[in-house]
């Protein structure tokens, strides 16, 4: 019975560590996905000229989840016509944040951007996004940095720490 419960716990702490390094490897890979469906924005905004709803319907074909559920959301907010862009890309974020492994500093980022989102000309919109796609390269060379330098340790931690408390309660 010790051996099983000793051997759950080492399960369980190993788990939660591999769990924790998953996260830190979700962070980068969804910053990448984020700044491919910013980028497409960008060229269907400047070379399309399709409305609005209809490229972000288009941006949750192109991106996995959970970046397609936050575009999904915005353009359903603007299909409904009852907010501005602004108004939707913000509900957007807030709705779908807890989906995501990314951190406080690309959501203001996010927000940032929404809130020039359908308030200017093209060239300006353009700008606007190369401004938040500069701010995620950043974010993204710190996820990586924290990732490579954290991944391995997390899994390891996990693991000692099992060993540590069956080691104690044997």
């Amino acid at each position: 019975m010790k051996l099983f419960g000793a051997l759950f716990i080492l399960v369980a702490t190993t788990w939660f560590g591999f769990d924790l390094a998953k996260q830190l490897n979700a962070r980068p890979k969804q910053l990448r996905q984020l700044k491919s469906a910013l980028r497409s924005l960008e060229a269907e905004i400047m070379y399309s000229h399709r409305p609005l709803p209809q490229i972000a319907r288009l941006l949750t074909e192109q991106v996995p989840k959970p970046i397609a559920s936050f575009f999904d959301s915005f353009a359903t907010y603007l299909e409904k016509g009852q907010k501005s862009a602004g108004e939707a890309w913000l509900l957007s974020i807030e709705e779908n944040w807890r989906l995501t492994a990314l951190k406080q500093g690309e959501k203001e980022a996010l927000k940032q951007f929404g809130q020039t989102l359908g308030q200017h000309d093209r060239h300006t919109q353009q700008k606007h996004i190369v401004l938040t796609l500069n701010h995620l390269e950043r974010e993204e060379a710190d996820a990586v940095d924290r990732q490579t330098r954290y991944e391995k340790m997390v899994k390891s931690l996990g693991f000692l720490t099992g060993l540590l408390l069956v080691i104690l309660l044997l």
